[in-house]
């Protein structure tokens, strides 16, 4: 039996965003499911996903996009049965590291200016959603209209503790092999950023060119052959 594949979104996202990438896992055969991401903190998101891989059985492959690449992070650092990640358009972050520090030292990402804050009555700790007549640019420069609309009425408010809260364990891609996906033309996490923390953290490493962060709706197929590759040598 080949393994699971659990797919968890990032900020800004839902787990819709998955749909192409699981008809082509399962045309392939392959058992795929999205697993909602709280988007609350990287610890409490983490036990989120790590309880869903619990209560999956068998061989487990993660696949985080983005902020979900934290979160996959996390989730599988002790998880015996998570046998490899799939990191897509994401953050590689390390014990003690956070999100939003990792890629500093790299060109600001076009994301930064089109963040517009959300105020959440009872919480102390702001929240963001993206601007929404920036969000196509920014996010999904090439799906369709129709698509990126949607993305822009659905995106889902981010926790300012998720993207700056450090990660507390040590990194599941120290423990399994691990895959990435980097979108060439990303406007939301710099291109270069994501070529060198494959590189650091020896992912086996594709480069989608022209790919925006939204590569999962736009270029659903090579993500998923990516996915494919991973399962497989797991299995």
């Amino acid at each position: 039996m080949s393994a699971t594949v659990l797919l968890v979104h990032g900020a800004f996202a839902d787990g819709s965003s998955w749909n192409k990438v699981i008809a082509h896992l399962r045309e392939a055969g392959i058992t795929a499911r999205a697993v909602p991401n709280p988007l609350r903190g990287l610890t409490a998101d983490g036990e989120y996903v790590a309880s869903a891989v619990a209560q999956t059985e068998g061989d487990v492959v993660l696949v985080g996009h983005s902020y979900g690449g934290p979160v996959i992070t996390y989730a599988g650092s002790t998880a015996e049965n998570v046998k490899a990640l799939v990191l897509v358009a994401a953050f590689a972050v390390d014990k003690g590291q956070s999100a939003q520090e990792v890629g500093s030292d790299y060109p600001e990402p076009e994301l930064v200016g089109a963040l517009q804050p959300w105020s959440y009555p009872g919480s102390e700790i702001p929240e963001f959603t993206l601007q929404v007549d920036k969000y196509r640019s920014v996010f999904a420069a090439d799906v369709t209209d129709e698509e990126a609309a949607a993305g822009a009425a659905t995106q889902r408010p981010v926790s300012a503790l998720a993207l700056g809260e450090p990660l507390s364990v040590e990194p599941a891609w120290r423990r399994v092999p691990s895959w990435w996906v980097t979108a060439g033309a990303d406007h939301a996490i710099n291109p270069d950023y994501q070529r060198d923390a494959a590189q650091q953290i020896g992912a086996t490493a594709t480069v989608i060119e022209g790919g925006s962060h939204s590569i999962a709706v736009s270029r659903s197929r090579e993500v998923a052959d990516v996915i494919i590759e991973a399962v497989r040598s797991v299995s």
